[in-house]
């Protein structure tokens, strides 16, 4: 993957990230859209740099083929960047929100099962059709 592919899936993948889990988390929490997109587009800024350093490595480490990979090295490779996630995330939402790290932990665990499906499936329907060379190739 070249870098403007990376940049291209990073934002891709935030943005659908996005539209699901503001309303989402707004109807659970009782907590307003806007102060849940500050949050979520904070986070996701910091998760596009993240997903930047965290697959250039994996890839490095695993191979670039990502077509041929196996389910297990795709749930550990969901895995680990949701594990690094997490220690930005829980604090940074409880302090923005208010709300004990507790409350923060529990709201995490939330976004970690969905993230972890969601990436799962993003990353596997995006190897899949590679919509960024699709792209190319209309041009």
């Amino acid at each position: 993957m070249n870098n403007k592919e990376r940049i291209f899936h990073a934002a891709l993948f935030e943005v659908i990230a996005l539209a699901i889990i503001i309303p989402v988390s707004s109807m659970i929490t009782g907590k307003e859209t806007s102060e849940l997109a500050i949050v979520g587009v904070g986070l996701s800024l910091f998760t596009v740099v993240w997903n930047y350093f965290y697959n250039i490595g994996f890839d490095r480490i695993f191979g670039e083929d990502r077509t041929g990979r196996s389910l297990t090295l795709r749930i550990a490779h969901t895995a680990g960047f949701e594990g690094g996630m997490i220690f930005i995330t829980v604090p940074t939402v409880a302090w923005f929100l208010g709300i004990s790290i507790f409350n923060a932990l529990l709201l995490e665990a939330g976004f970690l099962v969905f993230f972890f499906f969601y990436a799962t499936g993003f990353n596997w329907l995006y190897d899949r059709y590679q919509p960024y060379k699709l792209m190319a190739i209309k041009s």
